[in-house]
């Protein structure tokens, strides 16, 4: 798509860059749990769609799931060690006390079980323990699931965006789709696997065509926000995708 030269030198490099992907359905094909039948998926410029999930982990990639997020048999001080197990023991006590300034509730229960945290506790603590190996890319696979209003409101305008604010990368699957566009930098709005618009949330919010997608009146992948958008090196491919740093 077109772009100013400007535009295009103030957009980062792509951490994450997919391209024409093909997979299954009922995993997640970054992290390793679907085989890659077409296409690409490249991490900082490394091809990594043939890799082991434990390698691909090595790499960077953390995963928030779902569901089954937390060992609910554990504390939450050992759900955090549990997370940081390629830590040395000179390693472990100050990164998770590095991880607790990110989330201080965290501090107050940390002889907690947590299989007994409300769901918002469960979802920081999920989050926090992924933050245990300093992942350069964290995805949080639908992070507001199951939880009341108020408090997934919590979990993405408060958890998410503080996690952003680290300087790791976020790459965040949400169906809520307007809670997702408040904290977002960047959005792609996929329906049915497939592409339907791209581009910040603030343009994208804009757009009159932007509830028929979800109310099922667009058939078709539309066109791009403006023609001054980011620079995009998926653009113009089925399954194009980018989460910038």
């Amino acid at each position: 798509m077109p772009t100013s030269s400007g535009e295009a030198a103030a957009r980062p490099a792509p951490l994450l860059d997919i391209r024409q992907l093909a997979a299954g359905y009922g995993g997640n094909p970054v992290t390793g749990e679907l085989p890659v039948l077409a296409g690409t998926i490249t991490l900082r410029g490394t091809d990594i769609g043939h890799l082991r999930s434990d390698r691909r982990a090595r790499l960077g990639i953390g995963y928030v799931p779902q569901s089954r997020d937390v060992f609910d048999a554990l504390t939450v001080t050992e759900n955090l060690m549990v997370g940081g197990y390629r830590l040395g023991a000179k390693q472990l006590g100050p990164k998770m006390a590095e991880v607790i300034d990110v989330f201080p509730a965290l501090g107050q229960m940390r002889d907690r079980i947590a299989g007994r945290l409300s769901g918002g506790e469960r979802k920081m603590l999920a989050i926090a323990r992924s933050l245990m190996v300093e992942p350069s890319l964290l995805i949080l696979d639908e992070p507001s699931a199951n939880l009341a209003p108020d408090l997934a409101k919590e979990v993405l305008a408060g958890h998410v965006r503080r996690l952003a604010d680290t300087g790791t990368g976020v790459l965040l699957v949400e169906q809520k789709v307007f809670e997702a566009l408040g904290v977002a930098d960047w959005a792609h709005v996929l329906v049915a696997g497939q592409p339907r618009m791209d581009g910040r949330p603030s343009d994208l919010l804009e757009r009159p065509d932007l509830r028929d997608v979800f109310l099922g009146a667009a058939t078709e992948p539309v066109g791009p926000v403006s023609p001054a958008a980011p620079a995009d090196p998926g653009a113009g491919e089925p399954s194009g995708g980018q989460v910038p740093t």
